[in-house]
C-alpha cells in the first residue's frame, strides 16, 4: 500500500479512537508529509475541522509554490468545503481512498485541472461503512444531510 494513504488511514483510525468521524488526510511535498490531520468536529466542537482542513491547519503557513508542488491524500472523497481549500491553495493532485460511501466534489476538482485518483481502498471503505452503520446520526450531522 502507498505509505501516504496508509498515513491518512492511520489518521482516520486515530479520529475514530478519539470518538470522532474516521476520515484522515495528509499533505505531501517532495516525498515528505508536511501536514496531517483527521476529522475533529466532534472532538473540538468544530464546524470546519474535516480531515483535509485539519491537515491544512497542521501544515501551517506554506508558500504558494509549496502547495502547487504538493499532493493531498484523503481517505474519503472531499466535500465542497475541502475541495474549495484544495482549489484555493492550488493543490494539483488528490489521491482519494474511496468514494463509495460519499461522493464529494471530484468533478469540480477535475474541471479545475486537479488530477484526481480514486483508489477504492478496502480499509477506507470499511472504516466509513462501519461508522455510518454504527452512528448514522453523527455522520448525517457532519455531512449536512
Amino acid at each position: 500500500m502507498d505509505p501516504f494513504m496508509q498515513a491518512a488511514i492511520e489518521e482516520a483510525q486515530q479520529g475514530l479512537a478519539e470518538g470522532g468521524i474516521p476520515i484522515g488526510s495528509v499533505i505531501v511535498h517532495e516525498g515528505r508529509i508536511i501536514g496531517r490531520g483527521h476529522n475533529r468536529r466532534v472532538q473540538q466542537g468544530s464546524a470546519i475541522r474535516h480531515g483535509e482542513m485539519d491537515a491544512f491547519e497542521n501544515a501551517g503557513r506554506q508558500s504558494a509554490q509549496t502547495y502547487r508542488e504538493s499532493v493531498l491524500y484523503t481517505t474519503l472523497s472531499p466535500c465542497s468545503m475541502c475541495s474549495g481549500a484544495i482549489l484555493l491553495y492550488g493543490i494539483p493532485r488528490v489521491v482519494i481512498g474511496e468514494n463509495q460511501t460519499f461522493m464529494g466534489e471530484e468533478e469540480l476538482l477535475r474541471s479545475r485541472g486537479v488530477q484526481v485518483e480514486v483508489v477504492q481502498d478496502p480499509t477506507c471503505v470499511a472504516l466509513m461503512r462501519d461508522f455510518i452503520a454504527a452512528k448514522p446520526e453523527l455522520w448525517n450531522e457532519d455531512i449536512g444531510e
